[in-house]
C-alpha cells in the first residue's frame, strides 16, 4: 500500500519549491523596474510612459497574495505629463488592491524620476543615490547665425503671432522667452504640490532649498524627508517579510508587431537597419539628462 504523503516529510518539502511562492505558504513582493528617462525621445526609440509600463504594473498589483509592490526606479526624469500619469496609475492600483508600495531608488530618482518615486509609501535609497532635482528644464539650440554662414535663407509661413516661437532658426525673442517661463512655472508648482501631498510632514527644509532644482546624496535625502531611509530591495523585504519572501520581477512583454518587424526592444531601428540621425540624436540627449547628475 503506497504511503501517504503527508508521512513522508521530505517529499512534501520537495513539492513545495517547486510551487509559486504564494502557494508554498511563502510571502511574495512582486518588483517592477522603471528605468530609463521618461516620455518619447524619437518615434522609434521611445522612452519610459504610461502606456510601457502600465501592463506591468496592473500585473504585479493583480498577483494573488502579495504583501506589498516594490518598484525599483533609476530615471534621471523626462516627460511631466508621463511622469505624473505614472504616479497617479500606481496610486490607483495601491488603493484599489488595497498594496502597499515600497520604493527602490538605484543610481537616481530626479525630477520626473523622483516624482513616480513620491508614490511610494516608503521609498529607500543607496548612500550614493542622487535625489531630488524637484524643478522644470527646458532648452533648444539658436542656429541663426550658422545658417548665415553658409548661405541658408529661412522661410517660414505661419497663421497665428506666436506660432514660431522659439524657432532655432531665428533669433529668440524675450516675449516667447516670458511665455515659456510661465509655463514652467505652473509645471513647477504642479510638481511641488505632488511632493508635499506625497511626502506631507516628513519633508524637513524651506520650500527655497527643497524646491529649487537642487538635488542630493542619499544620506542628505533621509534628513530632508524625500526618502525614508537607506536600504536595497534585497534587505529592506527580508528583514521585513522573511529569509523566505519571493520577489518575482514583472518583465514587459515582447510587441507582436516590433517582433514582426524584426525589432529588438530598445533598438531604436526596424530591421536591424541604423536610424541615423535619430538615435545619434537621441543617445545625445539621453546622455545629457543622464549627465546632469554626474552619471
Amino acid at each position: 500500500m503506497p504511503e501517504n504523503d503527508s508521512d513522508n516529510p521530505g517529499l512534501m518539502s520537495r513539492i513545495r519549491g517547486f510551487l509559486p511562492g504564494r502557494l508554498a505558504g511563502r510571502p511574495v513582493v512582486p518588483v517592477v523596474r522603471l528605468h530609463g528617462t521618461i516620455g518619447a525621445v524619437t518615434p522609434l526609440r521611445p522612452g519610459m510612459s504610461l502606456g510601457s509600463v502600465s501592463k506591468m504594473l496592473e500585473k504585479a498589483f493583480s498577483i494573488r497574495g502579495a504583501k506589498a509592490v516594490a518598484l525599483s526606479i533609476n530615471s534621471p526624469g523626462g516627460s511631466p505629463v508621463q511622469s505624473r500619469q505614472i504616479y497617479q496609475r500606481i496610486r490607483q492600483l495601491a488603493e484599489e488592491k488595497k498594496l502597499p508600495v515600497l520604493v527602490f531608488v538605484e543610481d537616481v530618482a530626479a525630477s520626473g524620476g523622483y516624482m513616480i518615486a513620491c508614490a511610494g509609501d516608503e521609498v529607500f535609497c543607496d548612500p550614493s543615490s542622487i535625489v531630488g532635482s524637484i524643478g522644470v528644464v527646458g532648452g533648444t539650440f539658436g542656429f541663426q547665425d550658422l545658417i548665415k554662414k553658409v548661405g541658408i535663407e529661412r522661410r517660414l509661413y505661419t497663421s497665428g503671432d506666436h506660432k514660431s516661437q522659439l524657432d532655432p532658426f531665428l533669433a529668440e525673442n524675450p516675449e516667447d522667452v516670458a511665455r515659456l517661463k510661465a509655463i514652467q512655472r505652473e509645471i513647477h508648482d504642479t510638481f511641488i504640490a505632488l511632493v508635499k501631498q506625497s511626502r506631507g510632514s516628513r519633508l524637513k527644509g524651506d520650500d527655497e532649498y527643497l524646491f529649487t532644482g537642487e538635488y542630493w546624496a542619499g544620506e542628505r535625502s533621509v534628513k530632508l524627508g524625500l526618502v525614508d531611509d537607506l536600504g536595497d530591495l534585497r534587505t529592506v523585504l527580508r528583514a521585513r517579510y522573511g529569509d523566505k519572501v519571493q520577489t518575482p520581477v514583472i518583465a514587459p512583454a515582447g510587441g507582436l508587431l516590433s517582433g514582426a518587424l524584426g525589432r529588438k526592444p530598445g533598438s531604436g531601428s526596424l530591421l536591424g537597419l541604423p536610424s541615423f540621425p535619430e538615435d545619434v540624436i537621441s543617445a545625445i540627449e539621453t546622455r545629457a539628462l543622464w549627465a546632469r547628475y554626474g552619471l
